[in-house]
């Protein structure tokens, strides 16, 4: 008996997270990784690499064209930093066959610095007294997000100070959620693990993260998300394209530091931004930044699978097995040799439903 929703791929080498496998079967079945090759359309991949569908662990969402790029490029899960209002976010939720989305929805920030002059952000977002932090997060839960985004500055530069954000961290944990930090500068950064957030995102430029800092990031536990393509594009953007020698100097340290380092493009198609990160293609690009600082192949492509699954407790992802989410990536070429294998698309499942690039 054919089965429709069930298709054997045949012939593919699949990252297992740690090597490719000999060529082998994987059967989608509806939604999932499947066992039964009973009845399925069969799909002869001669030697292709199949590749859980990549995660990019810091995006910004436009509309529906947004999940589309992505879904063009193998990214099948998107994790938002930042949007706002509720009703916006909640259109892009769910929709069949394309990417996935989690999302913080409105982030919390200071009173002064570059995200408090965004228009229609600073009304819902602004936190300034540490009793309003639990306000905040619950109201932020209501809304659906998942986990929370806090945007930090340099002390005295008009992001939330250190009571304040400690007390947002305190009010997050005791709701089961994580806590993410913008920090772009080292004086934010230090903020951030005085603070005791679960997850920094950027990684400064012009000068990199102290041993102390490193030190401290891979002691207390946290988790780096570093945007090599953001900090690239800004150094860039201010005439300054040096300056990104140190970001990739910091994120090379933090690695050797045991500290678990997320693939995050920040893509983004918002105006007045630093620099303008194209959803999708920009994940790749991260992935060759990654390996320039230091990982090997296998590290960076576990850092669009593997540790972003784990680490943002996506259990239904991450990996090529049976039970889980039929996301999946089919390139030509072989990424552990040369990561710009990644770009060779050949076909992308997003929930079990194939994509095949123009």
């Amino acid at each position: 008996m054919a089965h429709p929703d069930r298709i054997a791929l045949t012939d593919v080498r699949v990252f297992d997270g740690r090597r490719l496998s000999e060529p082998r079967t994987v059967v989608i079945d509806g939604a999932v990784i499947g066992t039964d090759p009973t009845g399925a359309r069969t799909t002869d991949c001669g030697g292709a690499v199949l590749l859980p569908g990549l995660i990019d662990a810091h995006i910004h969402l436009g509309g529906r064209e947004t999940l589309e790029k992505l879904t063009a490029h193998g990214v099948t899960t998107g994790l938002d930093m930042a949007t706002w209002p509720p009703q916006r976010l909640a259109a892009l939720r769910g929709l069949p066959a394309l990417t996935d989305i989690r999302s913080a929805g409105t982030p919390a920030i200071g009173p002064g610095g570059p995200h408090a002059r965004i228009p229609g952000l600073a009304e819902a977002a602004t936190l300034l007294d540490p009793a309003d932090a639990e306000r905040f997060v619950t109201d932020r839960i209501a809304e659906g997000s998942d986990y929370i985004k806090v945007v930090l500055e340099a002390p005295g530069e008009g992001g939330p100070e250190l009571p304040v954000v400690t007390a947002l961290v305190a009010a997050a944990r005791s709701h089961g959620r994580t806590v993410v930090a913008h920090a772009s500068s080292p004086g934010a950064y230090a903020l951030a693990l005085d603070a005791g957030v679960d997850m920094i995102t950027h990684v400064p430029l012009g000068r990199p993260l102290s041993a102390t800092d490193v030190a401290r990031t891979a002691a207390d536990g946290r988790v780096s998300i570093p945007t090599l393509s953001m900090m690239e594009g800004t150094a860039a953007a201010r005439g300054r394209p040096e300056a990104f020698g140190a970001a990739l100097e910091s994120v090379g340290a933090l690695h050797r530091a045991g500290v678990p380092v997320l693939a995050g493009t920040d893509a983004n198609s918002q105006p007045g931004v630093p620099a303008a990160i194209e959803h999708g293609s920009s994940l790749h690009h991260e992935l060759e930044l990654l390996v320039e600082a230091g990982l090997s192949t296998v590290e960076a492509l576990r850092a669009a699978t593997v540790l972003p699954a784990r680490h943002f407790r996506l259990a239904d992802r991450g990996a090529v097995a049976p039970g889980l989410r039929a996301d999946l990536l089919l390139v030509e070429g072989d990424p552990l040799t040369d990561i710009r294998a990644t770009r060779a698309v050949r076909a992308v499942w997003c929930g079990g439903v194939e994509h095949t690039p123009v």
